[in-house]
C-alpha cells in the first residue's frame, strides 16, 4: 500500500510520519489521531487541565480583531519578504491569519502549542498541514525547510538553524518600542515602552530590516475590547485600569513592527 508521508516526524523517535485515514503513524507503530478541524497533536507534554499557548479567549479576541483589517499592511509586507515557490515553517502560526495568505504562493507547514488556536487555524487553511507541537522541539527534519516565518512568537534559535537548509531563511517580525502605546495610554497611568528590537543573532546573517509604522483608529468598543483581550497585557492588568476600556467608543493607536530577514550561515 502507498503511504503519503507527512511534513512532520514522530515526536517520540523521530522518524516519517505517513498519513492515513484520521491518523499520522510512524513505521514503528507511533500513532497520533488527526482532529476534527484538521490538526495533528504532537505535543508529548500534554498533562490533563494544563493549559499550552494562548486561550479560547484570547484567539477568539484575536480573530475578531485581525479579520477587520487593522493589520493586513503587516501580513502583505511579510508575504512580500518571503517571495514564492518556497517550503514555509509558520513557527507559532496562531489561528493561521498570516499563514493563509502566505500559502498562496508557497508550500507551508504550521506548528502552535495552543490547541485553540489550530482549531481556527485549519478551519482556515484545510488543504495545509498544522500541528500542536512547540518551537522548542519543532517536528520537522533537518535542513527541510528554506524559509521559517516567526510573528510575535518565541524565539528558538537552535531548532530554527536546524530546520533551515543551507542559505536558508529567518523572517521575524518584532514590536517597536511605541508598538500599541496608544492602548496602554489608555489603560495606565504611567505607560511603557516595549524593550528595543535587537538585529543580532548568532549563526544568521541580517539581510534587510524594515520599519512598518501607522496608526489605526478602533471605531466601537468591541474592536478595542478585542484588541486588549488578544494581547498579554489583559492578563497583567487588574480590574480597575482594565474598566476603563468599556467607557470608550473610539481608540486611536500606533502599531509599529519590524519585519527581520535573516540567511542562516
Amino acid at each position: 500500500m502507498f503511504l503519503k508521508e507527512s511534513d512532520f516526524l514522530c515526536p517520540v523517535c523521530r522518524a516519517k510520519l505517513f498519513a492515513l485515514p484520521s491518523q499520522l503513524k510512524c513505521l514503528k507503530g507511533h500513532g497520533f489521531d488527526v482532529a476534527k478541524q484538521g490538526y495533528v497533536n504532537l505535543l508529548l507534554d500534554n498533562a490533563h487541565n494544563k493549559r499550552h499557548g494562548d486561550d479560547k479567549l484570547m484567539v477568539k479576541s484575536r480573530t475578531k480583531f485581525l479579520e477587520k483589517g487593522y493589520y493586513e499592511p503587516l501580513r502583505n509586507a511579510v508575504c512580500d519578504v518571503i517571495g514564492s515557490g518556497h517550503k514555509v515553517l509558520d513557527s507559532g502560526c496562531g489561528e493561521g491569519y498570516y499563514t493563509e495568505t502566505i500559502a498562496r504562493n508557497n508550500s507551508v507547514c504550521g506548528i502552535d502549542i495552543s490547541k485553540d488556536a489550530l482549531k481556527v487555524a485549519a478551519k482556515r487553511c484545510e488543504t495545509f498541514s498544522f500541528a500542536v507541537a512547540s518551537i522548542g522541539d519543532i517536528p520537522l527534519k533537518n535542513g527541510s525547510r528554506d524559509v521559517i516565518i516567526n510573528i510575535f512568537a518565541p524565539d528558538s534559535p537552535d531548532e530554527f538553524s536546524r530546520v533551515l537548509c543551507d542559505g536558508g531563511r529567518l523572517i521575524t517580525v518584532q514590536p517597536m518600542e511605541r508598538h500599541l502605546l496608544g492602548l496602554k495610554s489608555a489603560i495606565y497611568d504611567e505607560p511603557y515602552l516595549n524593550p528595543a528590537v535587537e538585529y543580532e543573532r548568532d549563526g544568521f546573517e541580517l539581510l534587510s530590516k524594515e520599519e512598518l509604522k501607522y496608526s489605526i483608529t478602533l471605531d466601537c468598543n468591541e474592536d478595542i475590547i478585542s484588541l486588549f483581550k488578544m494581547t498579554p497585557y489583559y492578563y497583567k492588568t487588574g480590574k480597575a485600569d482594565q474598566e476603563k476600556l468599556t467607557k470608550l467608543d473610539t481608540l486611536t493607536t500606533e502599531v509599529e513592527f519590524c519585519i527581520l530577514e535573516y540567511r542562516k550561515l
